[in-house]
């Protein structure tokens, strides 16, 4: 090791104190996140601004701060599966009526599944608002070892799935295979297993009360236990984020950056209208859009700085029922299903902007009704079973473009402004989930008022 590696650990790790230290039982979870997002950005930027781009020491530097950063990615794809597996189930189970579950399932999915369809319809809009293209766009050595990863992690296990192929490989076939996440669809079967497992319970519950109402107790105890383990993890998320927004800034080439800014700023006005669209659904049905969003912006902030839907469902959960009046089943099922079906932001806006932009280089064209018809649908489709962790917009694409005979390419070469676009991203697709929940509990008279329209916002644990 040399003097400058060892003292960029110094200056990591005290910072990494220091975060521990500020508002250590004054400050809420989200405010300590978004410290631990400035902290990283500002160290960031101190390490590009003394060594320069592409300096060997940074690299050295990053590969040990990634201890911290990947790290906490690694812990939360290990809660994922057990997150949304034990969600689904308890949210199955606490209906105490089979009957129920159709009329929550298909509202609930159905509003994710129609919002995804809009994101598509504006991620076209904003491409050709913005005369966006993939025309011109330089593959350096970055973004070539970023294709080869995508070649071998990704592209050949989804690239080559027809649509029924694809919709066939959610059923589950091994569930505990799928609880290891060994299929790149596995967790949408994970929803499926257990929803599965719920009805059972149910059944079992009005066959065999005794029996039935053990099983249900298991499953309480089960989803408790599990989201200690969750509060475990989102309770590293500060430090994570630190890590991960210094290795963002400290390794990023700002030219590529400002080159790649209009992809940027058009990302995030297709955010910013899908979070209209969400507003305009709530108060069409006689929910204030304005009262609703003073009232889950924790829940956003965190999405947004944590980057990973999955690990919001506590809070969003919590968010609706607390604040918005929604019941705990209905909450669960919108929170755990928004994490793996209908993403608005990383399955629906990303994968149709990056058809649309490279449909050209390949003679297509993307305006033509009929063409973008068929990428609404497939954009819709394969909009299930998408992870809601980093990596799951990518996954998206990889979905998306071969279907419609498109290379992929193109998500190698967006590398450097991933992580901008993929916080506004994780936003959107969390809102969308507590939408649903608020839309179907809405629709099906569940919903307390009192608590819906009262202007207080009582603390939220997970905070």
């Amino acid at each position: 090791m040399n003097i400058a590696l060892i003292l960029n650990i110094v200056v990591f790790v005290a910072l990494l104190l220091l975060l521990a230290k500020i508002g250590r039982n004054s400050w809420s979870l989200s405010k300590r996140v978004l410290t631990g997002l400035v902290i990283g950005v500002v160290f960031g930027l101190g390490l590009h601004a003394v060594y320069g781009e592409n300096d060997p020491v940074i690299t050295e530097s990053i590969s040990w701060f990634n201890i911290v950063g990947n790290g906490y990615v690694q812990l939360l794809q290990m809660i994922v599966m057990p997150l949304v597996f034990v969600s689904i189930l308890s949210a199955v189970a606490r209906l105490h009526n089979a009957s129920s579950l159709g009329k929550i399932s298909v509202l609930t999915i159905g509003v994710l599944l129609v919002t995804t369809a809009i994101s598509a319809l504006v991620g076209v809009l904003v491409t050709g608002l913005f005369d966006l293209n993939a025309t011109g766009l330089v593959q350096g050595a970055k973004e070539t070892a970023r294709l080869a990863a995508i070649q071998t992690n990704y592209a050949g296990k989804v690239a080559d799935l027809t649509v029924p192929q694809l919709l066939l490989s959610f059923i589950p076939k091994n569930p505990f295979a799928d609880l290891t996440g060994a299929n790149p669809t596995s967790i949408i079967s994970v929803v499926i297993f257990a929803a599965f497992l719920g009805v059972a319970a149910l059944h079992l519950l009005k066959d065999d009360k005794e029996k039935g109402e053990r099983v249900l107790q298991a499953i309480d105890t089960l989803q408790s236990w599990v989201m200690k383990l969750v509060r475990l993890i989102m309770k590293l998320t500060p430090y994570g984020v630190l890590a991960l927004m210094t290795k963002v800034v400290g390794t990023s080439n700002l030219q590529d950056i400002m080159k790649l800014g209009s992809f940027v700023v058009a990302s995030y006005l297709g955010l910013a209208i899908m979070f209209g669209v969400h507003a305009l659904l709530l108060s069409a049905n006689g929910i204030n859009p304005l009262r609703f969003f003073r009232k889950v912006w924790p829940v956003i902030t965190f999405a947004f700085t944590s980057r990973s839907s999955a690990a919001t469902i506590p809070l969003s959960v919590e968010a609706q029922t607390r604040r918005l009046g929604v019941p705990e089943s209905i909450a669960s099922f919108s929170a755990s299903f928004g994490a793996t079906i209908g993403q608005n932001g990383c399955a629906g806006l990303y994968p149709t902007m990056l058809a649309v932009m490279v449909a050209p280089t390949v003679g297509i064209n993307p305006f033509d009704p009929l063409w973008i018809a068929t990428l609404v649908g497939i954009v819709t489709l394969s909009s299930a079973g998408v992870a809601g962790v980093g990596g799951g917009a990518t996954f998206a694409a990889l979905i998306v473009l071969p279907a419609m005979g498109l290379p992929v390419t193109l998500v190698a070469l967006l590398i450097s402004i991933e992580p901008l676009i993929d916080m506004g991203r994780t936003a959107l697709n969390v809102n969308g989930s507590m939408t649903a929940g608020s839309l179907t509990s809405r629709w099906l008279g569940m919903t307390d008022r009192r608590v819906l329209e009262s202007d207080e916002r009582p603390e939220l644990a997970q905070r």
